[in-house]
């Protein structure tokens, strides 16, 4: 949108799944991702975006995902899809490589680490809302992964608590060009207030910045 602003003070940049499993050559998911990953330029963008919070002084949320142990969801009725496959292929296994931050994508001093969520939501039985409200944010910017899954779900639950939403749209990526196309081009518009590209965003922080 023509008119979206990120007052300073008030915006934080929020990245969620910046693990060697999603990022990296190796990871476990990296071979699903990478079609698109590498169509929309999405390590340069998510490197580009953050520097551009750092330079306007924003700050930067870690949104996590549980980090998998053998013996999770023992005993749990109603493991979601997307819960039972992470545990099949212990995404982000605690201890392991692939649970290690992508390099130059994990928190730096100052950046606030939210506990890690279990499903899609960042939101859902976290404390990241509760954060969000502690240090006076009002707008919200959603970088990382998946776009489909977890930063959908961070990003409606947003909407619905009142926060200001940014989808970046090539700092994100998917398993395939159609849930993107989903993401950005379907479901997103019913809830996001702005849908911008990298570029776009950078451009409104420097505005901000030198207001």
């Amino acid at each position: 949108m023509a008119d979206t602003a990120y007052p300073g003070g008030k915006t934080a940049l929020l990245c969620i799944d910046p693990y060697n499993d999603f990022l990296a050559e190796g990871g476990k998911m990296w071979p699903a991702l990478s079609a698109v990953a590498t169509s929309v330029g999405l390590h340069a963008n998510l490197y580009t975006v953050r520097a551009a919070a750092r330079k306007a002084g924003m700050p930067i949320f870690i949104l996590p995902h549980h980090r998998h142990h053998a013996t999770d969801f023992q005993g749990w009725a109603q493991l979601t899809p997307s819960q039972a496959a992470a545990h099949q292929y212990q995404l982000f296994a605690e201890g392991t490589w692939g649970g290690e931050w992508y390099d130059g994508f994990g928190p730096e001093t100052g950046d606030i680490v939210i506990k890690e969520h279990w499903g899609a939501s960042s939101f859902a039985n976290t404390d990241l809302d509760v954060q969000l409200r502690q240090h006076g944010i009002t707008h919200v910017i959603f970088i990382g992964l998946i776009a489909n899954t977890c930063i959908e779900a961070s990003a409606r639950y947003a909407a619905e608590l009142g926060y200001h939403v940014t989808l970046v749209r090539d700092a994100t990526a998917a398993m395939s060009t159609e849930a993107m196309h989903a993401a950005h081009e379907i479901n997103g518009p019913t809830f996001a207030h702005a849908l911008l590209t990298t570029t776009e965003v950078v451009g409104k922080l420097a505005t901000e910045d030198s207001a």
